[in-house]
């Protein structure tokens, strides 16, 4: 492979299965959200965002495969299934920013 030329690189990259590369990302979100709960910093709200990205992930999985077999296409083709699965990522995000909005409010009201 000539690492000089830009196209092969990225032609070699594309035949890279990218399948247990997501499988270990899980390890490092798993030790953060073990680290999380241990902390007094991540508010209980925001933790729960947190845990409901993997329930995000779960139900990406659960969709693709439906995707696959109903409809015989990828996941990102099919509509309503792929705004479903962003759906749980839309509410694992909110329950995030919300649950860290609660304790800057809760430090504001407390120091004036």
């Amino acid at each position: 492979m000539n690492l000089f030329n830009p196209e092969l690189v990225l032609q070699s990259l594309s035949e890279i299965d990218p399948g247990p590369f997501f499988v270990l990302s899980l390890i490092p979100y798993l030790a953060f959200l073990y680290w999380a709960q241990r902390s007094s910093a991540i508010p209980k709200l925001a933790l729960w965002g947190f845990r409901l990205t993997l329930l995000f992930v779960l139900m990406t999985i659960v969709f693709a495969i439906i995707a696959i077999q109903l409809y015989g296409g990828e996941l990102t083709d099919v509509d309503p299934l792929h705004g479903a699965a962003e759906a749980f990522l839309t509410l694992s995000d909110a329950l995030v920013v919300l649950g860290f909005l609660r304790i800057g409010q809760q430090r504001v009201v407390n120091n004036s």
